[in-house]
């Protein structure tokens, strides 16, 4: 577990701890993932289904929440619709005990910024949540600029992000990695570089995760438009103007 230092580092913009959903059908597993969060200073609450997920997510405003993918009444898929319809911005870690590459990719696909995969430590879960919030608008912002790339916009006090004027809605883990790559425009970043910067932690070779990513991005910010995303072969990716 992190040190004191550690865990104080992260706060609400209201100078509040953190507060994370933990939802998972079952009860012991999801009181020792709570016990494992509180530990860090953050305030923690717990649902063991869909339903009262939603309802406490929309008293309780989590700023990220831990959701297994299965669950007695409707599955963790669509819980996140249903969180996401209220806040499209909050950070979600799926649990699943699938071990797929497939069964990742749908939680990932559906929107989900993260997972692990049953069993797991509770330190992975700690570390995991903690880089989500990091990511996530609670983030202390090293400074507030506007980022611009030919007509692509990124503003980092508001999250907004336009091109040509039209307003991009993005999940945490897709804006984060989008202001990586306009703050290194016109860059060559390896799968490597991108892992460690947006993700925080080694995905053990599962790299795919860039580029499931990076397509994500290019949907959002590329589609019907002159492409500013380009795939380096062997080397990686690069964002600079449309030509």
């Amino acid at each position: 577990m992190s040190n004191t230092a550690d865990r104080a580092e992260l706060r609400r913009p209201d100078g509040q701890a953190p507060r994370i959903l933990v939802v998972d059908d079952e009860s012991t597993l999801a009181e020792l993932i709570s016990m494992a969060l509180r530990y860090e200073g953050w305030d923690v609450r717990t649902a063991l289904d869909g339903t009262s997920a939603v309802r406490t997510a929309r008293d309780f405003r989590p700023d990220a929440v831990v959701l297994d993918m299965m669950l007695p009444d409707f599955d963790g898929l669509e819980v996140l619709r249903r969180l996401r319809a209220d806040d499209s911005k909050i950070p979600v870690l799926f649990l699943t005990a699938k071990d797929s590459v497939e069964d990742r990719i749908i939680g990932l696909t559906a929107g989900g910024d993260d997972y692990v995969t049953k069993p797991f430590s509770l330190e992975e879960v700690v570390a995991r949540v903690r880089s989500l919030l990091r990511r996530g608008a609670m983030a202390a912002e090293e400074h507030e600029t506007l980022l611009v790339v030919g007509d692509l916009t990124l503003d980092e006090d508001s999250r907004e992000v336009r091109r040509g004027g039209d307003e991009i809605n993005l999940t945490a883990t897709e804006f984060e990695l989008l202001r990586f790559m306009m703050r290194n425009r016109k860059r060559v970043l390896s799968k490597a570089q991108i892992l460690d910067r947006v993700w925080n932690y080694d995905f053990g070779g599962q790299a795919n995760v860039v580029e499931l990513y990076i397509s994500y991005l290019r949907k959002k910010i590329d589609a019907g438009r002159a492409p500013m995303i380009h795939t380096m072969r062997g080397a990686g990716y690069v964002l600079k103007p449309a030509e």
